[in-house]
């Protein structure tokens, strides 16, 4: 085999990264399609199973990790981002994924974003949007509209909706980017470069809910609206423009990435390797703090 050979046949296949559990989603999901972009960018990345982590809350799209194969951690409802940051900084080494949902990512685990990203923990959110809570039967979720009408909200949302995109922007996220499952190609391609970004990567996926979401949410009118930011000139270096971008939010569908930063931060996991290695340069010998205490030993 040539060198070009080598380079340009994939370690992996995007199959390798399925697991034998089938998924239990309503015929039509967003999420089938979510799962199916993130094995793809998996083989595309080219690491093995066994260097990956899949951390989850709960919801519908918290079923990810068990579709996957890899390291799989089911967590509380909410608490997704704080297992994956402990998961990382102890096996600095492993890929840590993580899948949310808009009510497990900007509700009850709404908190922890702010510091994840002011951390700058080397992690892939991927954040599943619906607008609604479709596990748990049509209730509101923070992004739904206002007038939103659901089953506990029958005179419609008296609430402005969370907008996940301006609200990791405004905490400083230095990758933050948005798919839709209606181009799978694309989405792929998003993860990916998430994936291989050095520090947090925010992805936020329209995955429209087959069950309780409206007509006009559906991937195939989705797909007639959705709009790649590459075609309109998008600066990704620019935070502004990119906040900007992220106002138009439920009016435009723009898929690509929204800002990374030129020049990303140190990571979390970075201080703590150099603080370890200048602790461990600092430290007594055992055998001097023995005749510390022990003249005799």
């Amino acid at each position: 085999m040539t060198n070009a050979e080598s380079i340009s046949t994939p370690r992996f296949q995007a199959g390798e990264f399925k697991s034998d559990l089938k998924p239990i989603w309503c015929p039509g999901c967003g999420d089938f399609g979510v799962v199916t972009a993130i094995t793809r960018a998996l083989a595309a990345v080219g690491r093995p199973p066994n260097e990956i982590a899949f951390v989850s809350g709960i919801g519908c799209s918290s079923r990810i990790p068990g579709y996957t194969k890899a390291y799989g951690f089911n967590t509380l409802h909410g608490r997704a981002l704080p297992i994956a940051q402990g998961i990382k900084l102890a096996s600095p080494e492993l890929l840590v994924l993580v899948a949310s949902g808009d009510g497990d990512g900007f509700s009850i685990g709404g908190g922890h974003v702010a510091h994840v990203i002011r951390r700058n923990i080397d992690l892939t959110y991927i954040v599943m949007d619906n607008q609604i809570y479709g596990l748990t039967k049509g209730q509101l979720s923070p992004t739904s509209q206002r007038g939103r009408k659901t089953v506990s909200s029958n005179y419609g949302s008296l609430e402005e909706p969370v907008n996940p995109l301006l609200y990791v922007l405004g905490y400083g996220a230095s990758f933050v980017a948005q798919g839709s499952p209606a181009d799978m190609a694309g989405l792929a391609r998003i993860i990916e470069e998430g994936i291989r970004f050095p520090g947090f990567a925010f992805i936020h996926v329209d995955s429209p809910c087959v069950t309780f979401g409206q007509e006009e949410q559906q991937l195939k009118a989705q797909k007639s609206r959705l709009q790649s930011l590459e075609s309109i000139g998008h600066n990704a270096a620019d935070r502004a423009l990119a906040m900007a971008r992220a106002r138009e939010i439920g009016t435009k569908c723009y898929t690509g990435i929204l800002y990374r930063e030129p020049q990303p931060p140190p990571t979390y996991g970075q201080g703590v390797a150099e603080r370890q290695a200048a602790l461990q340069k600092q430290a007594v010998p055992r055998q001097e703090i023995l005749r510390r205490f022990l003249p005799e030993a």
